[in-house]
């Protein structure tokens, strides 16, 4: 769907709004991951919007649905392509919050065409996270659902506070969805399990607390998270698993002939999972598409092509 199109939807339908980061990627291509201390040429480079959330906003964009991103930029000629960026998606960003100190984070990243893999060295230190004020000052009529990347936690539990109280006073019609996601191994971001009607748990955090494969995950972690919530484990080429009030699910993953760019998969699983949740989807329905979209992504460079 084009950016016009979905620039018109988001004029009349409520969006999705994706709070988190948004960063310069610049990403070069190798034949092979270089040996420390030597000079590789590349096979190709090329600079991309990223940044967990950002990325959810893209792959969303992408598949049609209207949708909003929420972060912080500093001034200056990166964010200038990043704003173009979005805008050339159709993402709505009038609640980019500009700070007045800090720098834009960059991440450099190499892909390895051998095998599909991503390596990312992030430079992301001194500018401030959107924060519970920044978010009151949002009109939350706008938005049917929102997604929060586990960054500033304590913060972030704030702003679903803020959702929470908003849906106490509205008809269950107009009520917001929730959901997080927790994907580094990080201690303050583990507050986020108890919050959300969604909650995406990544790979590496479900094995830092000495899970094994995603069916594990989701079982053992299911007592952290709210009453009524699904949790979601997507563990590569093993597939996804989730665990909700109705049971236990799993759906297989669906790989690529070959495995091109793996940067943004976790992010576009995200993302149409939510998609397809937002529509009305079940929770197997929507691991599945979730999966088959991953595996598109998987075998194309960036995102146009996944649909």
């Amino acid at each position: 769907m084009s950016a016009v199109r979905t620039s018109k939807m988001a004029a009349t339908e409520k969006q999705i709004l994706c709070v988190g980061l948004v960063c310069l990627d610049i990403i070069n291509v190798v034949e092979k991951f270089p040996v420390e201390d030597t000079d590789t040429r590349c096979l190709s480079q090329r600079w991309q919007r990223g940044g967990n959330a950002s990325n959810t906003c893209t792959v969303l964009s992408i598949l049609g649905a209207p949708c909003g991103f929420m972060g912080s930029l500093a001034p200056g000629r990166v964010s200038d392509f990043i704003t173009d960026d979005f805008q050339s998606r159709g993402v709505n960003i009038s609640n980019i919050v500009w700070q007045c100190v800090g720098i834009t984070p960059c991440a450099c990243c190499i892909v390895n065409h051998s095998n599909g893999s991503r390596t990312v060295i992030l430079s992301d230190t001194n500018l401030p996270d959107v924060n519970s004020e920044d978010f009151r000052k949002i009109d939350l009529s706008l938005y049917k659902w929102i997604h929060w990347e586990g960054r500033n936690a304590s913060e972030q539990v704030a702003m679903i506070q803020q959702v929470e109280q908003y849906n106490a006073t509205v008809p269950t019609e107009r009520q917001i969805t929730t959901s997080v996601e927790i994907e580094k191994t990080r201690e303050p971001l583990y507050q986020l399990f108890g919050h959300g009607d969604v909650v995406f748990v990544s790979k590496d955090v479900a094995r830092h607390f000495g899970f094994n494969s995603a069916s594990e995950a989701v079982k053992g972690l299911y007592s952290r998270v709210k009453p009524g919530a699904y949790l979601i484990c997507a563990w590569a080429e093993k597939g996804a698993d989730a665990m909700g009030p109705d049971g236990a699910f799993h759906s297989n993953a669906f790989p690529p002939e070959k495995l091109v760019d793996t940067l943004g998969a976790g992010d576009t699983f995200n993302a149409a999972v939510l998609f397809s949740l937002c529509n009305g989807k079940s929770i197997q329905e929507s691991l599945m598409f979730g999966c088959q979209v991953a595996g598109r992504k998987c075998g194309i460079q960036g995102y146009d092509g996944i649909v």
